[in-house]
């Protein structure tokens, strides 16, 4: 769409790119006269203003100048210094070459000359100046003259080489975008010539072979070095020829879309995929020189443009100076015309004084403009973006962790190359690198089981004592004697106590008395007094000891008791009590107890543990939990320290905190630990969480922990790891979560191995395996993996809480042995049965683990080990059955129990990949060729068959027998139909010319087709062609 206008005849240059704003000098142009027959000159300088809606461009600057411009060029020579705004360049009509400075022209200076030659002996039609070096100018005039110019010096330009004959003007000169010593030239004859600076002459010279070309524009390809483009004038061939320097035989690609002859070509320095072209039918095309179509169609008068330009400060804009007196500037964006038609109406009532412009004395009245009858003429931007306006680079995160990242390729291959695939990469951001390894090293602790040297680590890298603490408690769950390590963790040690006692006062008062030291387990025998034997009269006493003695006589020992303890006898009071009957002893019992202060003896007496918990002081804790460990029995246990826990919770410190925390360790209650310190979940309760992938997660604190932790390992990219963390509950919170975390695993880890479907079907274990009469893929009948003989597993260690171990002192249960749970301890085995054989049943069943030992727990027997081989992989698809085993375990089980069952489901999923890495690959049937194209092969095979027998030479022979093999290849292109539609058509030709045995026809061929195409196709195929022709040609077959 148009969006300025300028009334001038002019030759035009845009200011460099670096240059702010964007001005457009023009020249007044040779050979051309307005309507006005004007013969000044001038050189004027317009801004482009888009803050003016008008169409018309600001004057800013102009000179009169003695000459006419046959070209202009703008260059970036002393850009920048001082400020100074470049150099304008002129080609005169009589040869001269001017040098302006734009700033002396904008500030209407007098010294806006800076330099001038007149070497050329004709007019300069042709400039360009070198993108690498600013200050090294070319020029193009009459017979064949081309000037290489320094603008630092203009007295001594330097030619390029010998004259190219036959001497001819110069129309266009042009430097090379990407090698700096390469220049082009080409003269109204249609031959280019490309010359090598650094060597002062020419390399190649290129021309069309039909002599038709009259050359009226030539472009260097922006970003590939070996292409270009040339124009032609000539109404007979109006197109636009593509050429590169490697294959110069004949043109790469041909445009053809004009009507008339081109009068100028411009190729846009910020998109290589958009050149434009201005020709005789007043036509401005955009085109895409990679396709060869037409995107974009500028709507312009009907009159001839001579010169179209792309503005490089705003690559949307073009230039395009007409032979009607207009230079006009367009937007490649499109638009709507309404604005342009209210902005001419008022130009038009401007030119009017509305007050009284006849002299009337009558004011005109408004001007009515129509309203318009149909819709605004909306102008529709290109087809595709331009490259301005695509995303050089773009990026978004996905789940996972993952960064999806593409960017534009930096530079467009030559045609001939395969272009670069259009490339997305997917990479994995880590954040968390610290947080990941711990949680790696968590990972291979539950896999290998080595627990106790990882808590060990833990208690070495702890920063504080109250985590060391709480890793030291964790590890004793993993050793054997539990609760005595707890004890000693809490500082009550045996040993130590024992030695406490022999240094102890009362201890010495008593050696000293005459008692010898008590000896560990043996129990002295004691001899009654004979002294107290002999003495009567102590029966008959009137005192304490006589009343005893009396009812001691009559058989009263509730009065003797009674006495007793009213004495503060209080042993010989027990002692009575035994002789009196086991009702007497407990009531004797309760009265002493009721009136002792320490009230540990009373609840080690009535093993009553409740009141020890519930009432003693929280600064005690450490006793009230020491006596719990060493008399509590497994069912008390775990509640016991939940409830002290839980007072020492409700301290509200975090010390208390700490306290507590140590108590729900030690009865291996988990919820509770998460709500009491949230921050040790992760480091903590994770680990013991991880033991039992089949926990129940019933606190919503310890849920939304594991939640935000699988989260996190989620955004790093751990997803199987964080998959196993999340609980399996239905719960919308995280349905979503564990959805994507399952498919995203499913699709990494299983499709490469499902790149096509497997010939086998899905089943779910639910119930006894069918037999089997066949195996296909030749894989041996057996049974799926819940048939495989569960092997017992040594004794690991696991996260055994302290309420499943027995108290300190040894005591044997009354009852016979009970099993831990009923049923076999593993799913029954099979033997793999002959080839077309159902497998037959089995009755085995393992023996449950020793009685009196938890279940892998310390000191738990050796486990036997069985010779049953394991069957065979299975032959059904294991993806679906594996999943489906179901892993349950006793709620009273201990959790090392349960991470046995995990342990199986590692074991079975290994099992799976492997099996699935031995199953046999599908073949992969080859396609036929199509029936259209089964000429080609007879006709080729045929040449090779001729060629075969009639060869007598050795080397000849060799050669037919790689051509043999190599032109396979293009029956393979021919099935998978990768070849294009002009290059079968060439090879049908070629088959025709070789079935007629016409070789040199058929060669021929072969050359417009090779250089015709993608040489990434072709290449492959042809040069095989080639050779087989040339020997069919050579041995006359």
């Amino acid at each position: 769409m148009r969006v300025k206008e300028i009334l001038r005849t002019a030759t035009q240059a845009w200011s460099p790119a670096a240059h702010h704003p964007a001005y457009l000098a023009l020249g007044t142009s040779a050979q051309q006269l307005d309507a006005s027959f004007n013969t000044t000159a001038a050189l004027e300088i317009f801004e482009m203003d888009f803050a003016d809606t008008s169409m018309d461009m600001k004057l800013r600057g102009s000179l009169s100048t003695t000459n006419r411009f046959h070209s202009l060029i703008w260059v970036t020579f002393d850009m920048g210094v001082d400020g100074s705004s470049g150099r304008l360049i002129g080609g005169g009509e009589n040869g001269t070459l001017t040098v302006y400075s734009p700033d002396a022209i904008l500030s209407s200076a007098d010294d806006a000359v800076i330099g001038q030659s007149s070497k050329h002996t004709g007019p300069v039609r042709a400039l360009d100046y070198n993108p690498f070096q600013s200050n090294l100018l070319a020029s193009g005039a009459n017979d064949s003259e081309i000037y290489i110019w320094d603008l630092n010096n203009l007295s001594n330009p330097m030619t390029p080489g010998t004259k190219s004959q036959p001497v001819e003007d110069v129309c266009v000169v042009a430097w090379n975008k990407q090698v700096q010593h390469i220049l082009a030239s080409a003269g109204p004859s249609g031959r280019a010539v490309v010359w090598d600076l650094r060597k002062n002459e020419p390399i190649i010279k290129i021309s069309d072979h039909s002599n038709r070309m009259h050359c009226s524009g030539m472009l260097w390809h922006p970003e590939v070095a070996t292409q270009m483009i040339l124009a032609s004038e000539d109404d007979r061939q109006p197109v636009i020829q593509m050429w590169d320097l490697r294959f110069a035989t004949s043109p790469l690609k041909v445009l053809e879309n004009h009507t008339r002859g081109i009068l100028s070509v411009s190729w846009s320095q910020a998109d290589p995929e958009l050149l434009l072209s201005s020709a005789k039918d007043n036509r401005i095309l955009c085109w895409n020189p990679n396709t060869g179509e037409v995107i974009y169609e500028l709507p312009t008068v009907n009159q001839w443009c001579f010169d179209v330009q792309w503005c490089p400060r705003n690559p949307a804009l073009l230039s395009a100076a007409s032979f009607d007196g207009h230079i006009s500037v367009y937007t490649v964006m499109g638009g709507c015309l309404e604005a342009q038609q209210y902005s001419s109406v008022d130009k038009i009532s401007g030119a009017f004084d509305p007050s009284d412009p006849f002299g009337t004395g009558q004011a005109l009245p408004p001007l009515q403009v129509p309203q318009p009858t149909a819709a605004p003429t909306i102008i529709p931007p290109l087809r595709t973006p331009p490259k301005w306006e695509r995303r050089p680079i773009g990026a978004s995160f996905t789940f996972g962790g993952k960064l999806v990242t593409f960017d534009s390729p930096r530079s467009v291959q030559p045609a001939p190359s395969p272009q670069p695939p259009r490339q997305v990469h997917v990479s994995q951001v880590i954040t968390e690198a610290e947080f990941l390894q711990r949680s790696r090293e968590l990972q291979a602790t539950l896999q290998s089981g080595s627990f106790i040297s990882y808590c060990h680590n833990k208690i070495s890298s702890a920063p504080s004592e109250a985590e060391q603490d709480i890793w030291r408690f964790l590890l004793v769950n993993f050793e054997d004697e539990a609760r005595v390590k707890f004890l000693r963790l809490l500082g009550f040690s045996k040993d130590e106590l024992e030695k406490k006692v022999q240094n102890s006062a009362l201890y010495a008062f008593v050696l000293l008395s005459g008692f010898s030291a008590p000896q560990c387990g043996v129990s002295p025998e004691v001899k009654p007094s004979r002294s107290f034997l002999l003495n009567s009269s102590l029966f008959f006493s009137v005192d304490t000891d006589g009343l005893i003695s009396q009812a001691l006589l009559v058989g009263n020992f509730e009065g003797a008791v009674d006495l007793c303890l009213s004495d503060g006898r209080y042993a010989e009071a027990i002692l009575l009590s035994i002789s009196g009957g086991e009702e007497l002893l407990k009531k004797t019992q309760q009265r002493y107890l009721n009136k002792q202060t320490n009230r540990l003896i009373s609840s080690v007496v009535t093993q009553n543990w409740t009141d020890i918990v519930q009432d003693c002081e929280l600064d005690n804790w450490k006793e009230a939990l020491a006596a719990l460990l060493t008399y509590a029995n497994p069912e008390e246990f775990a509640p016991l320290c939940d409830t002290l826990g839980s007072r020492l919770e409700a301290g509200g410190t975090e010390k208390r905190c700490l306290q507590a925390c140590l108590c729900y360790i030690c009865s291996g209650n988990i919820h509770k630990l998460v709500e009491c310190w949230m921050c040790v979940c992760v480091c903590v309760c994770v680990c013991v969480c991880s033991l039992n992938s089949e926990v129940t997660v019933q606190s919503s604190v310890l849920e939304e922990k594991l939640i935000h932790y699988a989260n996190i390992l989620a955004n790093q990219g751990s997803l199987e790891t964080a998959l196993s963390y999340l609980p399996q509950t239905s719960q919308q919170v995280h349905t979503h979560i564990y959805t994507r975390t399952h498919t995203q695993i499913a699709i990494s880890t299983y499709w490469p191995l499902y790149q096509k479907p497997l010939p086998y079907s899905s089943t779910v274990l639910s119930g006894p395996v069918p037999p089997l009469s066949s195996a296909p893929g030749g894989i041996v009948p057996g049974s799926l993996p819940g048939s495989v003989p569960m092997m017992p597993t040594p004794p690991a260690p696991g996260f055994l809480p302290a309420a499943s171990l027995p108290p300190l002192p040894p005591s044997s249960l009354p009852g016979g042995p009970m099993p831990m749970y009923s049923g076999p301890s593993g799913p029954q085995g099979a033997a793999p049965p002959p080839l077309g054989t159902a497998p037959p049943p089995t009755g085995t069943v393992y023996p449950p683990p020793g009685v009196g030992y938890p279940q892998g727990g310390p000191g738990a027997p050796g486990a036997k080990t069985y010779s049953q081989s394991v069957p065979p992989p299975p032959t059904g698809n294991l993806l679906t059955s594996c999943q489906n085993i179901p892993f349950r375990t006793p709620s009273g089980l201990c959790l090392c129990n349960r991470l046995m069952c995990i342990l199986v489901k590692l074991y079975l999923d290994c099992l799976r990949v492997e099996v699935l890495q031995q199953l046999p690959a599908e073949r992969v049937e080859q396609k036929e060729i199509p029936a259209e194209h089964m000429i080609l092969k007879s006709t080729f095979d045929s040449l090779v068959q001729r060629c075969q027998l009639a060869a007598t030479d050795p080397q000849t022979k060799r050669k037919l027998d790689d051509a043999s093999k190599r032109i396979g290849s293009l029956y393979d292109k021919l099935r998978d139909q990768l070849l294009s539609p002009s290059i079968l058509s060439g090879l049908h030709e070629i088959s025709r010319c070789v079935s007629a045995r016409n070789y040199q026809r058929a060669l021929e061929l072969h050359t417009q087709v090779v250089s015709s195409s993608n040489f990434s196709e072709i290449s492959a195929f042809m040069p095989v062609l080639k050779v087989l022709m040339t020997i069919g040609n050579k041995l006359g077959v």
